[in-house]
């Protein structure tokens, strides 16, 4: 059950982009949808989630600025990026609780999309 994400790019400072992560294959559900990132040099850091209610959390750098929404009927999580800044440069993966046709709830990852935000 891959994820696909894409919706990254080279973007100027102030910029914005949107990113879209969709679970591929056949599956039963899906729960918490979120996204994270990776800049050079640093350790993986959450972003966004959103749940199958649709509540949201974010991290405090993003808030204002970033905006996750979901689309249940397309098992697709997207993520809204305004503003952008040096700071926001980073490789963003998409994350999924995925309930498969069979068998119990489990984590899965997407590829990765690189946002390049420039001055």
């Amino acid at each position: 059950v891959p994820l696909q994400a894409c919706g990254g790019g080279l973007v100027q400072v102030g910029g914005s982009l949107r990113l879209s992560c969709a679970v591929s294959g056949r599956i039963f559900s899906t729960n918490n949808m979120a996204w994270y990132r990776q800049a050079p040099g640093k350790q993986r850091e959450f972003v966004a989630v959103i749940t199958k209610g649709l509540s949201t959390m974010y991290v405090d750098s993003v808030k204002g600025r970033f905006t996750i929404s979901r689309d249940n009927a397309k098992n697709t999580v997207y993520l809204q990026l305004n503003s952008l800044n040096l700071e926001d440069t980073a490789v963003y993966y998409c994350y999924a609780d995925i309930v498969p046709v069979t068998g119990p709830q489990r984590p899965y990852w997407g590829q990765g999309t690189q946002v390049t935000v420039s001055s």
